[in-house]
């Protein structure tokens, strides 16, 4: 089920950030939630490989991983021989694939829903932040996958513990069918994805409407609508907590970007009718 809550205070975005789980066996508060950002509250949720190929994405797929392993060894010898890895590699570069992006942290969540391309945008429209239960997704996960994770005491599956399970797109199909995806943190290649907090959610071909799945199959999966008037302010407390594209982009592209918004002139309140009128 998918809850939609609209939020138009900073004190409904702190309640979002502060959210978590007592978890008894540790007695320790541990999240369960995985979140995403968008700029725009009208974007559904989809995968690169579908917004890329559309109606073909299967019968595309094969040859866009095939191509990626074959020249992408040249940097990394080893990405021929997992799939998974194929996959979020190429998704990290570009690459249209079938992973939908998440993150564990509800602040850089909110960095990629309240960041425009054009910084006039940001208080044109509202934006969306989704929240799912990673760990209550995994019951819809047929029962050699379950046993994988009790196995290595997870809720999230590595490269290696999904390849023993599946190693092929077209066995992972028929295992999921429309009933279930994987959840799987992808290796650290590089500082980008340990400062992002990067998890992703392999979509079988089987679903073709992700909120129609989570609808269907979740509980608790939360769609919270953040309002344009406000997105200012979260984008300026977001500096505060030091979540900027400094942090989030290491390397000279992430500051450069940080300092243009850091320094960008918003107009003043009425001018633009003014000039209008």
């Amino acid at each position: 089920m998918i809850e939609t809550v609209v939020i138009d205070s900073i004190d409904g975005v702190m309640k979002l950030i502060s959210e978590q789980k007592f978890n008894q066996d540790i007695n320790r508060l541990r999240s369960p939630y995985f979140y995403r950002g968008m700029p725009d509250a009208s974007y559904r949720l989809t995968t690169s490989l579908r917004l890329n190929c559309k109606e073909l994405h299967r019968e595309l797929e094969p040859s866009i991983l095939r191509n990626f392993a074959k020249y992408a060894c040249i940097d990394d010898p080893s990405i021929s021989a997992s799939v998974w890895k194929q996959m979020m590699i190429g998704q990290h570069h570009g690459l249209p694939t079938r992973l939908l992006d998440w993150t564990y942290s509800p602040l850089i969540a909110l960095h990629f829903a309240c960041t425009e391309n054009n910084f006039d945008k940001l208080d044109k429209r509202d934006c969306v932040l989704w929240r799912f239960d990673m760990k209550a997704a995994n019951k819809n996960l047929p029962r050699r996958y379950t046993e994988a994770l009790k196995r290595g005491g997870m809720f999230v599956f590595t490269v290696d513990t999904l390849t023993s399970v599946v190693d092929s797109i077209e066995q992972y199909d028929i295992d999921m069918g429309a009933d279930a995806f994987v959840n799987i943190e992808p290796p650290s290649v590089d500082q980008r994805i340990i400062n992002q907090y990067s998890f992703f959610s392999i979509i079988p071909s089987g679903i073709s409407d992700i909120e129609d799945f989570l609808e269907r199959r979740t509980d608790c999966t939360m769609r919270y609508i953040i309002k344009k008037e406000i997105r200012w302010q979260v984008r300026d407390l977001l500096d505060q907590f030091n979540i900027s594209e400094r942090i989030l982009y290491p390397g000279l592209d992430g500051l450069s970007r940080s300092l243009a918004r850091h320094y960008f002139v918003r107009k003043k309140q009425g001018t633009e009718n003014e000039n209008n009128s």
